[in-house]
């Protein structure tokens, strides 16, 4: 990674424990941190977690990035750092964010799970402009673990290694034999095609987390936790959601198998640009005025989007990664300070259906079968670029 960012690079057991390493490192508790309401919860818990209060920027209704125009002037002076998300792939307005920044003085912090291979209209790759950046090798690689915190000023790696190995928990051996047999086990379920017996099974036996897309705000218990923050340990059980093993040191065979995927990963891309280009081009698509960029899922714009999941679960394509309400919706005032301008997000987040680029073909081919609409801004022209000015 040091090789392919150019960068010093600290591998780190999952996305959003580098993540929480970064907060912590950058940012004083009590400080705000600028962020995508459009964006996994998990990473909502993350930020409370550092002892930091989220506030949720407007976004464009293309793609739900950041939409640094529509950021009041009143707001920026009272940030402590801002954090993207580079929703899917698609990069957040990077160049401007990183000139906000530095203007007032604080960080900025990349989160790339979604975009390891994306690039910044201008050449940029993700990941090139934050203080800190955050890789996930469980999108992309398809490894289902371990990340990477990479820095743009050297001197703070020790630091950083030092409090990633104080934070680490033991390698479990049950965890790692569990991580060992998990690609021979998903490759029988699909085999015998028992993948919907496969996902109703952790709800029967009431391992569930999720019953909707977002998971369940306890706002009795995380008041509690938000007054013992900053700390992970009052925040594990949402912050593990998904991923148990999130803070756990990796065992040899955890490693071994990241890095054979890794050493894979531009055949991924290839493969996943090839994908993005078919679903953008496609009526539902919603292709930016740059390049295109080889996307972990394609934000189609569908009108009826439950709709569309269900015809999908109809031919055994699941639909994940959905982020719907906004989490300024979904979090209320109590935890987060709202986005000045609410309706893109809810726009967004309503109409957006994530695509896997490497089921191109079968999605296309459902969307067609069923009649699925597009959602009415896209058909209309409506959903544009930045407001800024910097496209996509």
């Amino acid at each position: 990674m040091r090789d392919r960012t150019g960068r010093e690079s600290l591998y780190v057991p999952s996305c959003r424990f580098g993540l929480y390493l970064a907060l912590r490192h950058w940012c004083r508790p009590g400080g705000r941190v600028l962020m995508s309401p459009v964006n996994d919860d998990v990473i909502f818990f993350v930020v409370l977690a550092a002892g930091l209060r989220p506030v949720q920027a407007p976004l464009n209704a293309r793609h739900g990035s950041i939409d640094p125009a529509a950021v009041p002037d009143a707001l920026w002076q009272k940030l402590s750092a801002v954090l993207t998300t580079n929703l899917y792939g698609n990069p957040d307005p990077a160049p401007a964010l990183r000139a906000r920044c530095d203007a007032l003085g604080i960080p900025l912090i990349e989160d790339a799970a979604h975009a390891i291979g994306s690039r910044v209209p201008g050449g940029r790759a993700v990941g090139d402009y934050g203080d800190a950046s955050v890789f996930s090798l469980s999108k992309h690689t398809g490894a289902k673990t371990g990340g990477f915190l990479t820095v743009a000023d050297p001197a703070r790696r020790a630091a950083l290694e030092e409090a990633r190995d104080d934070l680490l928990l033991p390698s479990r051996a049950g965890s790692e034999l569990a991580y060992a047999l998990r690609p021979y086990a998903e490759a029988g379920v699909r085999g015998l095609r028992l993948a919907r017996a496969a996902r109703a099974v952790p709800r029967l036996l009431g391992m569930a987390e999720r019953e909707a897309i977002r998971m369940p705000l306890r706002a009795a218990e995380l008041e509690r936790a938000v007054a013992g923050a900053p700390a992970l340990g009052p925040f594990h059980s949402w912050v593990r959601v998904d991923m148990h093993t999130y803070r756990i040191t990796p065992g040899a065979a955890r490693l071994r198998r990241t890095v054979r995927l890794l050493d894979r990963l531009d055949q991924r891309l290839a493969a996943h640009l090839d994908g993005t280009r078919r679903l953008l081009d496609s009526p539902w698509g919603s292709p930016g005025t740059g390049s295109v960029q080889p996307l972990f899922r394609v934000p189609l714009l569908v009108a009826d989007r439950d709709a569309a999941i269900a015809a999908l679960a109809r031919r055994r394509i699941t639909t994940g990664y959905l982020y719907d309400p906004p989490l300024d919706d979904y979090a209320s005032e109590l935890f987060t300070d709202p986005s000045p301008d609410p309706a893109p997000a809810r726009w967004f987040a309503r109409h957006a259906l994530p695509a896997d680029p490497l089921k191109a073909e079968q999605v296309l081919a459902v969307l067609r079968a069923e009649g699925i609409h597009p959602a009415e801004g896209v058909a209309a022209g409506l959903v544009g670029p930045h407001r800024d000015g910097t496209g996509d």
